[in-house]
């Protein structure tokens, strides 16, 4: 499909925009392939329903963390892993599901994720501690895996027509990533009403009717000609991300340390195993040579660094909003619609723009509008008003919709049809990489400066103190303890070191959206297509 965007080409820079390379294609392509019927986009609003549930679930526990911090009362490590254990999985599931997709059948996998994923979403709505809810958040991106290549390469079968498929992988780019900017307001209006397990309980309702309309509307597709189940690649996966995961929080929270900085190593020396595996198979369960291909890596870059300043932005904001402006859980969500509604309109209309304007042009635009986002928190972080989150929150959305949309079709379309499960498992995998280095890296520096800025009272027990150090939650939880006058003071000292760690780390965002930019701007400079194909 990257074809349907851009042709290889060497002969101009007119060659690079889509509009050209779509007619160089028309030009030496096959028969135009059939359009599909109404019926085809009732199956894309079918397979949305996933891809809502699972990126909303990225993003809604960020606004349930105070409940859940008051209820269970975890740790900032524990909190963080709560975050974390869901995308983690998931992300080193996502290649091996892929492949599995692929194998056995996509619409196959499809029910199973929705059966799994619905039954281990009311364990975790009813989990008694934190611990559990961390085991129960791990087992739901275990199935959470198994849903989100197949909804993607789904579409391929369903959409032959490139100008369908086009705008039928827009529509799902620009679903999952309004969904991560939808749960805010999801769990604010559920939380405004209901417990914390409520968040959870969400993916019932969801699930249910997929399981029937599935079946009727959309057909079973699998490689016809499938290499062998890679146990070992699936375990050097999850190898390679975990101890990375862990060594990042380690360093963060703890400072330097011998453990820290083993896992990391540890982690990248199991990566560097996978790959050279990869690279040896005849069948790989991830075709890593497509990352020699400028366009591709950049493309997958572009998707991590994105959503690693979206979950990070929306982890601290949630916070701020309402443990220290004020807000409910509905006024919190709803200050963040507008960059809601931003990411979806920025998500679509940058596919007629798209035709007409080069990837290494576009892509580095919308991801400078994202650093103007963060630079906006970081100049503005302890102000009273919300006025500044929220402007900011729409210069993320902007710039995130419509980066992800064309990096996401870059992607995409560099695989032969067959291979869509594990070709679309790469995207997915960006993702939810992002989403754990979002709160593992953005959060683990924000929890470690609030940590050492806190300035405690005398008259605090040592449990106390240990509470409030842990969190901002924890903070203010201990404040409401203590006389008024007291009281106030520490409630007072958390928002200012809680806000002054907001600043360091909306700094590290515009750093890291900056040089996504520039990752942009060169590696998208001449997108090379791997294959032809429709």
């Amino acid at each position: 499909m990257r074809n349907d965007m851009m042709n290889d080409t060497h002969a101009n820079d007119s060659t690079d925009t889509m509009r050209s390379t779509d007619a160089a294609a028309s030009a030496s392509a096959a028969p135009r392939a059939p359009r599909a019927p109404r019926r085809a986009w009732v199956a894309l609003a079918v397979l949305m329903l996933p891809v809502l549930l699972v990126s909303v679930d990225n993003t809604v526990l960020s606004f349930a963390l105070p409940a859940i911090s008051r209820d269970l009362a975890p740790t900032a490590a524990q909190q963080l892993w709560i975050i974390d254990a869901y995308p983690l999985v998931l992300a080193g599931l996502l290649v091996a599901m892929g492949s599995a997709g692929d194998r056995f059948g996509r619409r196959r996998m499809l029910l199973i994720g929705s059966v799994g994923f619905a039954l281990l979403s009311i364990v975790a709505a009813f989990a008694p501690t934190a611990e559990a809810l961390i085991a129960a958040r791990a087992a739901l991106g275990f199935f959470g895996a198994m849903l989100m290549p197949s909804t993607l390469s789904l579409l391929r079968t369903v959409f032959a027509d490139r100008e369908q498929r086009r705008l039928a992988i827009a529509i799902w780019a620009t679903g999952f990533a309004a969904g991560s900017a939808l749960g805010p307001l999801v769990g604010g209006v559920l939380l405004e009403h209901f417990h914390w397990g409520s968040v959870f309980l969400l993916a019932v309702p969801v699930l249910v009717p997929m399981l029937v309309l599935v079946p009727l509307l959309i057909p079973e597709s699998r490689d016809p000609a499938p290499g062998r189940i890679d146990v070992p690649s699936t375990l050097l996966s999850l190898a390679a991300m975990g101890p990375v995961v862990y060594g990042i929080k380690s360093l963060a929270t703890e400072g330097v340390s011998g453990v820290g900085i083993q896992a990391i190593v540890l982690g990248l020396f199991c990566g560097v195993w996978f790959v050279r595996r990869q690279l040896k198979s005849d069948s790989p369960m991830l075709d890593v040579r497509l990352f020699r291909q400028g366009s591709f890596g950049g493309a997958v870059l572009v998707n991590l660094f994105s959503v690693i300043a979206l979950v990070g932005f929306l982890y601290f904001v949630s916070q701020h909003l309402q443990l220290i402006a004020g807000l409910s859980p509905v006024a919190a969500g709803l200050a963040l619609l507008p960059g809601l509604v931003a990411m979806i309109i920025a998500g679509l209309v940058v596919v007629p723009i798209a035709r007409r304007v080069r990837p290494r042009i576009l892509v580095p635009i919308a991801l400078l509008l994202s650093a103007a986002g963060y630079a906006v928190i970081a100049l503005s972080a302890t102000a009273e008003s919300i006025a500044p989150v929220v402007i900011a929150f729409v210069l993320l959305g902007i710039g995130i919709g419509a980066a992800e949309t064309v990096s996401n079709e870059l992607i995409l379309s560099s695989a032969a049809p067959e291979k869509a499960g594990a070709a679309s498992a790469v995207s997915e995998t960006a993702y939810e990489l992002g989403a754990v280095l979002g709160t593992a890296v953005l959060g683990s520096i924000l929890a470690a400066h609030f940590r050492t800025a806190l300035e405690l009272p005398a008259v605090l027990t040592t449990a106390q103190a240990a509470a409030a150090r842990e969190t901002l939650a924890g903070a203010i939880a201990v404040a409401e303890q203590l006389p008024a006058a007291i009281g106030e003071k520490l409630a007072a000292s958390a928002a200012l070191a809680f806000d002054e760690g907001v600043v360091i780390t909306s700094f590290i965002g515009v750093a890291l959206m900056v040089a996504a930019a520039l990752v942009a701007a060169f590696a998208l400079r001449n997108p090379k297509a791997a294959v032809t194909h429709d």
